[in-house]
């Protein structure tokens, strides 16, 4: 594995390493990490890059992606492998685009839900691929209290608080650096968040690398360093269907989860603080089941569930989720180091939302997304988010695509 990284994420670190892990060299070191075994020659880009930089087969190419409203450029970077995988990640929300894998006879097509243009990102999205922060998820009342001082945030789910805000991770233009390397290829992406954005405490130095292998994993890994102590909990909100984007709902894909427990919520999507087991539930994917075959038992017809995992990753990432589509064969099996994976089948999705000019529609997408608790600053049972000067911030989730 390719990361040491402490349980729960947080590891205390002396101030010259905070300074090193603020100037990024620390995540551009964990990608020589990565195994790296050689592939054959990728497939050629289907247009002449602006840039292109290969490393023993695998490709890395930028260009641009278009303009946001106020004049700054937006860029694309392409990952490909000769395994049948392109990934396509943008700087404006450090979003990860499009996701592209092989079926059964070897055939790609984007196994992720996206759209066409930046304008299209940039006229509201509900969080396609995007990175969640300061933090993913719901905050209860849209305050906590930490160190014996109450914060209030945005109000932005009624009165309480999700993903961060409008001035979330997601919604802002992230710096990135391009990562050649022999048997894999990566971007890394960096965002600095002043104190009090969004009604958070602390100056926060944010850094996710995303990188492809040549075994078709695609690692997402995140670091963080802070001034003053401030809860943090990143993700990426991609949405999933390996039958193909546009083609339908996923209700018949099958999930397997290793969590023997899940949070129970209130009507507003709250945690209630308990821990409640999943036998005998709809909740319960320990041994597989179709996304659809009991979703009519779950209150609104939809899941929106945190499952407590039962063995988090802590210094590596370890499976906690296993996605199969019984007619292309596609798999998806998910791997990280949180305690918790967000399960939610996107029943709300509408047709105003394309990509590749097919519609969306309800279930479209199912997201597993691998994060602390909801509502953790409030709740003391749960695992603390909370990161505080002198610490990094660790997180590695890995999507490992195969076929059956």
């Amino acid at each position: 594995m390719i990361l040491a990284l402490p349980r729960w994420s947080v590891s205390p670190l002396s101030r010259g390493a905070v300074i090193g892990a603020l100037g990024l060299t620390a995540l551009a070191m964990l990608g020589r990490h990565i195994p790296t075994a050689r592939i054959a020659a990728a497939a050629q880009p289907d247009a002449a890059p602006e840039v292109q930089e290969r490393r023993d087969s695998v490709e890395l190419r930028v260009e641009p992606f278009g303009r946001l409203p106020d004049g700054r450029d937006v860029e694309c970077y392409t990952l490909r492998n000769a395994r049948g995988m392109r990934v396509r990640v943008m700087t404006f929300g450090a979003t990860l685009l499009t996701v592209e894998a092989p079926d059964r006879h070897g055939r790609s097509d984007h196994v992720a839900l996206y759209l066409d243009t930046l304008d299209d990102y940039v006229k509201g999205h509900p969080l396609f691929g995007s990175i969640v922060g300061r933090y993913a998820n719901r905050i209860a009342g849209a305050r906590f209290t930490l160190d014996g001082r109450a914060y209030r945030l945005e109000a932005n789910a009624g009165e309480h608080h999700i993903h961060g805000g409008k001035h979330g991770f997601q919604n802002q233009l992230w710096r990135a650096k391009p990562l050649p390397g022999a048997g894999s290829a990566g971007v890394e992406l960096s965002l600095e968040s002043p104190d009090g954005e969004g009604g958070y405490p602390g100056n926060v130095e944010v850094a996710v690398t995303y990188r492809l292998n040549d075994r078709n994993e695609l690692w997402i890994e995140y670091a963080a360093t802070t001034d003053k102590p401030t809860p943090l909990n990143l993700t990426n909100h991609v949405y999933w269907n390996l039958a193909g984007a546009g083609s339908g709902d996923v209700l018949g894909h099958e999930l397997t989860l290793r969590a023997s427990h899940f949070l129970p919520t209130d009507a507003k999507k709250i945690p209630t603080g308990e821990i409640r087991s999943v036998e005998g539930t709809p909740m319960d994917f320990r041994q597989g089941a179709a996304l659809g075959s009991r979703i009519d038992q779950v209150e609104g017809a939809n899941y929106d569930h945190c499952y407590v995992l039962d063995q988090p990753g802590g210094n590596e990432p370890a499976l906690c989720a296993r996605l199969v589509e019984p007619r292309s064969g596609r798999v998806l099996e998910v791997l990280t180091t949180k305690p918790g994976v967000q399960l939610y089948t996107a029943k709300g999705l509408s047709d105003r939302l394309r990509g590749g000019g097919k519609p969306y529609g309800a279930y479209h997408g199912v997201c597993l997304e691998t994060q602390f608790f909801p509502d953790a600053p409030n709740q003391p049972r749960f695992p603390s988010p909370v990161l505080r000067p002198g610490q990094t911030y660790r997180h590695a989730t890995v999507f490992r695509f195969g076929a059956t």
